[in-house]
């Protein structure tokens, strides 16, 4: 899902979409690798090995590009609340300075935000979603 949004998402900053895609595609590819050399989902894996997080990773980082760019575009509450979020939890994983409570509660934090920034992306209306193509078309010629 994540991959397609980033195929469809209309980021005016061309250089900085590619980046985002980039990331994705990084992090799905060892994603992947791990799921399928390790025989563990790449949940169980990055919590067992924190260091996966520097391949793994790169999905939250494009995943959080989207959340900057919906907080900067749309002014959504969700979005500003897990631009900060995401890295903050990933990178407490990863050092091991968060107590497992505080991950749990970030992360139940970071799955109810998502859930409200992904319901009220249902409810939006199409053209202020696609945003104005003509940009796109200016840019591609």
């Amino acid at each position: 899902g994540l991959g397609i949004s980033l195929l469809t998402i209309h980021i005016y900053l061309i250089p900085l979409h590619r980046l985002l895609q980039v990331f994705w595609l990084i992090g799905a590819i060892t994603s992947l690798i791990f799921s399928l050399y390790y025989h563990l989902s790449p949940l169980e894996f990055v919590y067992h090995h924190p260091v996966s997080l520097f391949g793994v990773g790169f999905i939250f980082a494009s995943l959080t590009g989207i959340y900057f760019k919906e907080a900067f575009c749309f002014n959504r509450l969700e979005t500003k609340f897990l631009t900060p979020l995401v890295p903050t939890l990933l990178l407490g994983h990863l050092l091991g300075i968060l107590p497992l409570n505080w991950e749990k509660g970030l992360l139940i934090l970071w799955a109810t935000l998502f859930v409200i920034f992904a319901l009220r992306k249902l409810s939006q209306p199409l053209p202020n979603d696609i945003g104005d193509k003509s940009v796109f078309e200016h840019l591609n010629h």
